[in-house]
């Protein structure tokens, strides 16, 4: 229970206290219940529009993306700035975008990056909601989510140091991809969006972990970040499209 509390408080702002202070291998096997804390929040997501009931599709489509950042406190939108900053202003240099990254402001390319994605998000979450697909709500967190320990054990660390040197030091890296296969099994259970979703997230993962590759040689808790921000618009996006 203790490791899913870990990635419970880490992965939300959901109000949780530990009994104490995580051991490494506890952090490490907290990368197990990421998928379930994704599924939290979808399911949060889709009783909000539930709860919203006939509140107008606009209204509610902006009520839930707010509430969307909320849950995750901006940590995955956080690390999505860092990287674009990092991206555009390291010229290709690894080191000299692996030290933008580190630097906590933003610059005018983090700024609009966030804007046009959280633009693209709520013009396709609209377009889900006023087709009746708000079931997708859960899907998409759970999905998203999912690709973080996917990623942290495909891929070298880069950053020396911190809680993302703990996930991969001490994953556990027998049970993971057990614990990942039950969870894409059920999520096939929404049909037709379950596929495209799954189809278009891991293509996004595999580009994504390749360009990180090329550039850091591996990855880092900021570019972690910006794939679940990138996975989540780019599966927003194949389903409003494809309705």
């Amino acid at each position: 229970m203790s490791a899913f509390l870990i990635a419970l408080q880490f992965l939300t702002r959901l109000p949780v206290s530990l009994p104490g202070m995580p051991t490494p291998a506890q952090v490490g096997r907290s990368l197990l219940w990421y998928p379930l804390v994704g599924l939290l929040l979808g399911v949060l997501l889709w009783g909000a529009h539930l709860l919203l009931g006939q509140t107008s599709m606009a209204l509610q489509a902006a009520i839930i993306l707010a509430l969307w950042v909320g849950l995750s406190g901006g940590l995955h939108l956080d690390g999505l700035a860092d990287t674009a900053d990092a991206w555009v202003g390291g010229f290709g240099d690894r080191e000299r975008t692996l030290a933008i990254m580190k630097d906590p402001r933003s610059g005018p390319i983090a700024v609009v990056v966030l804007v046009l994605l959280l633009l693209l998000k709520y013009a396709a979450l609209l377009t889900l909601l006023q087709a009746g697909q708000g079931a997708c709500l859960i899907l998409l967190p759970w999905l998203g989510r999912s690709l973080l320990p996917l990623l942290l054990v495909t891929t070298p660390y880069v950053r020396a140091g911190g809680l993302g040197q703990a996930l991969v030091e001490h994953a556990p890296r027998r049970q993971l991809p057990w614990v990942l296969a039950v969870h894409l099994l059920l999520m096939l259970a929404f049909g037709w969006p379950a596929l495209l979703a799954v189809a278009s997230v891991l293509l996004l993962f595999a580009w994504t972990r390749r360009a990180l590759l090329r550039r850091l040689g591996g990855t880092t808790g900021d570019t972690a970040g910006a794939l679940v921000e990138l996975a989540e618009c780019g599966m927003l996006l194949v389903l409003a499209l494809s309705l």
